[in-house]
């Protein structure tokens, strides 16, 4: 491996999770207290963590989001072992104390995105403000990430005119670093960009009810390839920020989903798919790769969508929230802290013949 290879990997991997959140002190903090201090303390009461719960999307073959489901129609296995499922609620229908509405949460990428195609998918965004009147289906906030800042636009709100009104006023301000700036250009916007996933995380563990981030973004850095070989202290540092993301998520009850506005000019290229070699569940250290840490990775581990290869960056949007439209929250009894962040799959079937059902894939067990 390229000595220079070597060392930048190495600053971020032996870091791991403190790395990901010291990365995003130069940036504006997205709510008090600040990001790095957040990440020190638990995101969520000790209560809390006994506890598992899962937003679950059920959709037929075609896809179509079916509601009508009862508790009866679900079985939750951890680990393989079946799970007893503590409560049970459907979010199409109406009950004596309903949950907080779905927060969505619209994320503009422009550390890992051309100017070109930032101008484009504010366009983009721009549509789905002023779809049904601007009457939003569900409470939004829209975040400009830069090298500089993460600024999320005014308070959540359904009002998409006046969501439209801050987003004229935002002007881009494009970072320097751009994708073909060599890997430390590309060590820089990982860290950057996992940082903000983290501070997000940490603000939204504050808040109750699920929420849902729709990155547009090509993606950050994978970082990784059939050449990098990692010591076992790298190995530790990835996994323990893997442990970190896919825990904060959970604990916020984020649900990510990862929109690659370079659309159909991007279909053909090998990098849109590659994420899919790292999808498989870290189970141990030494399996860690910086590629399991990549957006689209985490977006399908969190229970979310990976889009890609389409133009129509406000339908792909629009899907995403769909989700919010018609899904499900069970909630079991998480698995006793152990102290080696023991992997956990989650695996829920639904009896009806011809239904699948999505969510995170798994959790690891806090000590």
């Amino acid at each position: 491996m390229n000595r220079f290879y070597r060392a930048g990997l190495s600053l971020f991997c032996l870091l791991g999770v403190s790395l990901s959140t010291s990365s995003a002190r130069s940036q504006q903090p997205l709510g008090p207290p600040p990001a790095s201090e957040q990440m020190q303390q638990p995101a969520t009461p000790l209560e809390a963590r006994d506890r598992l719960v899962l937003d679950v999307v059920v959709t037929d073959r075609s896809g179509k989001a079916i509601s009508g489901l009862q508790q009866k129609d679900f079985v939750v296995l951890d680990n393989k072992q079946p799970q007893q499922i503590l409560s049970f609620h459907a979010s199409m229908e109406t009950a004596a104390q309903p949950e907080p509405p779905v927060k969505v949460i619209i994320v503009v990428d422009e550390v890992n995105t051309t100017i070109n195609r930032v101008a484009y998918e504010r366009n983009e965004i721009k549509k789905v403000l002023q779809q049904n009147g601007g009457k939003l289906p569900f409470p939004t906030s829209i975040a400009f990430f830069t090298d500089t800042k993460t600024q999320i636009l005014s308070d959540t709100t359904q009002d998409g005119n006046s969501l439209l009104e801050s987003f004229d006023k935002q002007e881009s301000t494009l970072r320097e670093l751009r994708r073909s700036t060599g890997f430390y250009g590309a060590v820089d916007r990982f860290q950057l960009s996992l940082g903000t996933l983290n501070q997000l995380a940490a603000a939204e563990a504050r808040e109750p009810g699920r929420k849902i981030i729709v990155w547009i973004s090509p993606g950050w850095p994978i970082l990784s390839g059939p050449q990098i070989n990692l010591t076992s202290k790298e190995e530790q540092g990835l996994y323990n920020s893997i442990v970190s993301v896919t825990n904060s998520l959970r604990q916020s009850r984020i649900t990510l989903y990862s929109v690659d506005p370079l659309g159909i000019a991007d279909a053909g290229g090998l990098r849109v798919n590659y994420y899919q070699e790292f999808l498989k569940p870290i189970t141990a250290a030494k399996n860690s790769q910086v590629g399991n840490l990549a957006l689209q990775v985490i977006a399908v581990h969190s229970g979310g969508l990976a889009l890609n290869s389409s133009n129509d960056i406000t339908a792909q949007i629009t899907r995403c929230v769909a989700d919010a439209n018609a899904f499900y929250t069970l909630t079991l009894e998480a698995a006793p802290g152990e102290p080696t962040n023991n992997y956990h799959a989650i695996d829920v079937k639904v009896e009806n013949p011809g239904l699948t059902a999505r969510t995170r894939t798994g959790y690891y067990a806090i000590p």
